[in-house]
């Protein structure tokens, strides 16, 4: 692989225009500040605005392109008021999903100081944990978007649920790892698995698998948790866990949740991962109410910006990128502990640009 990576850049709609050019910026002056070679960017139009403008939810040749570059960083997709006749929204992000195999979803959620603590309890300062979401299959498999054929008629719809051994395989062992990676680093290392396979036998196969893979990782703790068990304890106790996997559907519902433990939608990055792709964008939608004002928080796109570099440290075997992600973490973290970042998501004084402008100072 070359020493010059190359992005495909899809900024899309609403505020992720402004959340991807503050995460760029982020970006490059890490990438700049650890001493490797600019990224090179390359734009992809897609989105709901263009598909207002086209009748094309991407451009021509742009779904198999945005796989050639060594990573993908999308801002957002969608707006409320552009739709397909059957009444779903534009979303050619999953396309991208289930084209490249992006099965492993993760959804960091993090506490950060000054930040708004939605629980009482104290323990609520130190949420640090993952929440691992496959992303090609499930619930989702069928989605409209997708164009696979389900039941639907005026009288009944049904939509498919799919687990399928050789995703679920890599699911797990993506998971073990990672809590393998977390405990290094001084985190619990305990992997639990987030079902309902006391109900489904979609979900009762998937803790077969997960049960048959867990003896290859003796050093990491694992557990089980039925899905609306998981929500509670994410309210109760969310201190006790590390990273917790689980289905397509249960992972776009709990990671918002986690999104409003600390915080808010504006916190919730994400990293999309396949065997050869990765995809990496904030976790929360365009926004159009606030779009073009200045207002949104551009931290869970500049966090996933950072999970971008990880990501380009594994992809590349060298630790500068890993490094330029850590200078990105403990600027936010920094930002936060010294109170100089006050997103207006929080009820602060700070628009996008004024984030994203102290950031920049934080990592100079």
């Amino acid at each position: 692989m070359s020493e010059k990576l190359s992005i495909a850049l899809i900024r899309g709609d609403g505020i992720g225009v402004d959340v991807a050019n503050a995460a760029v910026a982020i970006v490059d002056a890490a990438v700049a500040k650890s001493g490797l070679p600019a990224l090179t960017y390359k734009e992809i139009n897609a989105g709901a605005g263009y598909f207002k403008e086209t009748g094309r939810d991407i451009e021509p040749g742009g779904e198999a392109r945005a796989g050639e570059f060594d990573a993908i960083f999308l801002g957002a997709i969608g707006l409320p008021s552009v739709r397909h006749e059957d009444g779903t929204e534009i979303a050619p992000h999953l396309r991208l999903r289930d084209r490249y195999g992006l099965y492993a979803g993760v959804r960091p959620v993090k506490a950060y100081p000054n930040a708004p603590q939605r629980l009482a309890d104290p323990r609520a300062a130190g949420i640090d944990m993952v929440i691992l979401r496959e992303s090609t299959e499930g619930l989702f498999f069928s989605a409209a978007t997708h164009g696979r054929p389900n039941i639907a008629n005026d009288d009944e719809v049904r939509d498919t649920l799919r687990i399928t051994r050789s995703t679920t395989e890599k699911l797990f062992h993506f998971g073990f790892r990672l809590a393998e990676k977390r405990k290094a680093r001084g985190r619990p290392g305990k992997l639990t698995c987030v079902d309902k396979a006391n109900v489904f036998n979609s979900m009762a196969f998937f803790r077969k698998i997960f049960d048959e893979v867990s003896p290859d990782y003796p050093g990491v703790e694992a557990t089980h948790n039925y899905v609306d068990a998981q929500a509670l304890d994410l309210i109760r106790k969310p201190w006790e866990f590390d990273v917790m996997v689980m289905e397509n559907m249960f992972g776009d519902i709990l990671s918002d949740l986690g999104g409003g433990l600390v915080g808010g939608m504006g916190m919730a990055a994400c990293a999309e991962i396949g065997d050869q792709v990765g995809l990496f964008q904030p976790a929360h939608g365009s926004a159009p109410d606030i779009m073009g004002q200045d207002k949104a928080n551009p931290l869970a796109a500049v966090l996933s910006g950072a999970l971008m570099l990880d990501y380009l440290a594994e992809r590349t075997g060298d630790d500068r990128w890993a490094a330029a992600a850590e200078r990105v973490e403990a600027a936010v973290q920094d930002g936060f502990e010294a109170n100089r970042l006050r997103p207006m998501e929080f009820g602060g004084d700070m628009g996008t640009v004024a984030v994203t402008k102290e950031l920049l100072d934080l990592l100079r």
